[in-house]
């Protein structure tokens, strides 16, 4: 049986922040891999400003390179637009592998207005890391409000797939402090450095 944490995100661009959670998720999990869901399009973030996909994932298999991390746009294959569907469908398609599903602290500050939030956290645990500036946030959020009895020990975190579900783990540890909003301010035009990668095209964005 496969362990697999799952990281959503635009990675718009990706960056060593992301590549940073992802490798101490696997530490702290006991994970096999991370899959970064590249997104065709969030519906909680406003379309300007955001790279085309193919750049956006060409960028997230640069940064995972030479790591067990697996940069996917299988959502454009699935055809699902929210995290909830994709959780429904990835357990079908992958029967021998498990599922933890990977989020900031800013992410859970807001999950409450995901589309079905409370089913997603009945699919899989989530695992919540730590992000500067988000935690007081977080905590008094209203998804933590309902999840709160669902918190699991840190210490028994990498007994993640014997949890009766909802179950939630909150991980710790010194953070990148790079955002993807200071790489765009930085350099607009960062995605045209991979208009002409290999990657750019459709055959390369739907297989996981």
């Amino acid at each position: 049986m496969k362990r697999v944490g799952l990281l959503g995100g635009s990675f718009n661009p990706a960056h060593k922040g992301h590549r940073a959670i992802s490798l101490h998720a696997i530490r702290a999990l006991d994970l096999d891999e991370v899959w970064w869901l590249v997104s065709p399009g969030n519906p909680l973030k406003p379309q300007e400003g955001m790279a085309p996909l193919a750049a956006r994932l060409a960028s997230a298999r640069r940064m995972a390179r030479h790591a067990p991390i697996r940069p996917t746009a299988i959502e454009t294959r699935l055809k699902t637009r929210y995290t909830v569907d994709t959780l429904t469908r990835l357990p079908r398609l992958y029967p021998k592998h498990r599922f933890i599903w990977l989020m900031g602290a800013d992410n859970l500050g807001q999950f409450h207005q995901w589309r079905d939030w409370r089913g997603i956290a009945r699919q899989v645990p989530i695992a919540v890391i730590a992000r500067p500036g988000y935690d007081r946030q977080a905590r008094a959020s209203p998804a933590m409000g309902w999840l709160r009895r669902a918190v699991r020990p840190a210490g028994q975190a990498k007994n993640w797939t014997c949890w009766r579900l909802p179950a939630l783990v909150l991980l710790r540890f010194r953070p990148d402090p790079t955002s993807a909003t200071s790489l765009r301010a930085a350099d607009p035009a960062w995605h045209r450095r991979f208009s002409s990668s290999p990657l750019n095209n459709r055959a390369a964005v739907v297989h996981p």
